[in-house]
């Protein structure tokens, strides 16, 4: 079976994206995959290189890889692809819808505003409402590219600023001070919750996710309790959210109570990634959740043409 690696992409995220892709091709399976390097460099790429694979195995992440529209344009194609499918891709890239719907279904999220301009900016209501300090990043990014932390008006100002470079809307978001977990999701299923403490910084930023020994980020054992609280989050967010295959949920816990961050429907899969750190601790390995990861990609694309079908 040809393997389509598609990787690298338009986004910010284009460098942990290649990075991805480079791992993901050294652990395919070679007894059962032929892996087939795809890297794009612009959107009209993708037609022309997907010629004669089998399946697309995601490595993007970021715009024009992680939010529906790549999915999309392989459906069109009629290439199946791996993870979840344009409206779930669509609906977790967008941090401010994920949050309304999560807010709706009563999923606890911290509180936060979302602005489209500098013309939105207000200052007065994050201090009145959230309070110092809060998160800032892009609506539509991911890796925490364009993402700072604001301790006061001054240095919201220069924040909202640096986000907007990235993204036409931004989250300004409340801070929440407590443990921060990753929930991973194979099939429906959780894995092994994994705690995340930075070692350099302040918070999980760019450098504490992808450089070697700057978070200590360890498989964790909750109270059964707080387990089971932590678990129906992380799955009701899953259900939601119309995922598929695999993904990963981000939350902080407070007070006993898990908040959800967001969702990531195309999680990293570089050697400090956390789905691969939760799933080796569930007894999987780098190899066989590629495997597991196409295999059920394509069950799922195949219930989805059925399903299409059935309703025409």
């Amino acid at each position: 079976m040809k393997v389509g690696v598609i990787m690298g992409g338009v986004s910010s995220e284009r460098e942990v994206s290649l990075k991805t892709g480079r791992q993901m091709i050294d652990q395919l399976d070679r007894n059962k995959y032929e892996p087939v390097p795809i890297v794009l460099t612009k959107r009209e790429d993708l037609v022309g290189m997907t010629e004669g694979i089998d399946i697309a195995l995601l490595a993007l992440h970021g715009a024009y890889g992680e939010d529906g529209t790549v999915q999309g344009t392989l459906e069109t194609l009629g290439i199946p692809y791996t993870g979840s499918g344009v409206l779930s891709s669509g609906l977790c890239m967008d941090k401010d819808l994920s949050k309304r719907l999560l807010l709706a279904e009563g999923i606890p999220t911290p509180d936060w505003f979302c602005w489209t301009g500098m013309d939105e900016y207000a200052p007065e209501d994050v201090e009145k409402r959230l309070g110092f300090p809060v998160f800032v990043k892009p609506n539509r990014g991911g890796s925490s590219i364009g993402a700072q932390m604001a301790a006061d008006r001054q240095s919201l100002r220069s924040a909202v600023r640096e986000a907007l470079r990235w993204d036409r809307s931004i989250i300004v978001e409340q801070y929440m001070k407590g443990d921060e977990l990753t929930c991973s999701i194979l099939n429906g299923e959780l894995l092994p919750i994994v705690g995340i403490r930075p070692v350099q910084s302040g918070w999980f930023d760019y450098q504490a996710k992808y450089a070697e020994g700057a978070a200590d980020e360890q498989v964790i054992v909750l109270p059964a309790e707080l387990e089971a609280r932590v678990r129906e989050t992380a799955l009701a967010c899953y259900r939601l959210l119309k995922c598929s295959v695999y993904a990963r949920i981000d939350m902080m816990l407070v007070d006993g109570i898990p908040y959800v961050l967001e969702a990531n429907t195309l999680p990293g899969m570089t050697v400090t990634s956390l789905l691969p750190k939760s799933a080796e601790a569930a007894g999987i390995s780098f190899d066989r959740l590629l495997n597991l990861i196409i295999e059920l990609s394509m069950q799922e694309r195949k219930k989805e043409r059925e399903m299409t079908c059935y309703a025409q």
